[in-house]
């Protein structure tokens, strides 16, 4: 079973963790990983585009010249495509770029993932954040006594905390979700995943079983 220091929001040890190895030391599957973040970037496309063909675009009713004794190329309409303000060639068209992945490898993409954090010494714990009034200041300092303020770092926690939400809004480097939203992407997209407690409860609870 691994163990890991847990910091204080002073960036202090005060003690250690247990995690469960069939989570945060499980082998790594690579293939589950590649397949979810192809089909997580592929849900992202909105597949709102649209353009129009030589059918939809207004004009082109009559011949533009005579078909021979001009000396110019045949043209049967001015919206053609190879013509400016012509109709566009296989013209895209809204459409739902949504793939499904069975809930397994999604599970499989998260324990992967966050194996994989484990094994290069990526994952850091915090004890319990509580803030009186939003502060940045501190949770920026929290950041730098850890040495990880330029590195993209992924902040999990559980609950509703609107003063830690509100402190961490404006830290270009650090992102704030909910253990229980979290994904495979959003893990292998940090330099850095931080935890409270109550996260890794969470986490440990949802998929251990």
């Amino acid at each position: 079973m691994a163990n890991l220091d847990v910091y204080d929001i002073n960036g202090s040890k005060v003690g250690d963790i247990s995690l469960e190895p069939n989570i945060f030391e499980h082998e790594i599957n690579e293939k589950a990983l590649h397949q979810y973040v192809k089909a997580y970037l592929t849900n992202q496309r909105q597949g709102t585009v649209s353009k129009k063909g030589r059918s939809e675009v207004r004009g082109g009713g009559v011949k533009p010249w005579r078909q021979k004794g001009t000396g110019r190329a045949r043209a049967g309409s001015i919206r053609s495509p190879i013509w400016v303000g012509g109709g566009r060639t296989f013209a895209p068209k809204p459409r739902d770029f949504r793939v499904n992945l069975p809930r397994k490898i999604k599970r499989e993409a998260l324990i992967s993932a966050l194996s994989d954090k484990m094994k290069e010494s990526k994952i850091k714990i915090i004890d319990r954040v509580s803030l009186d009034k939003p502060k940045t200041r501190t949770i920026a300092g929290f950041l730098k006594k850890l040495g990880i303020e330029k590195d993209k770092s992924l902040f999990l926690f559980e609950g509703k905390d609107e003063n830690l939400i509100k402190s961490t809004r404006n830290i270009a480097n650090l992102s704030l979700k909910r253990a229980q939203l979290v994904n495979g992407y959003d893990i292998l997209n940090c330099d850095y995943l931080l935890m409270d407690k109550s996260a890794v409860q969470v986490l440990q609870e949802v998929f251990s079983k």
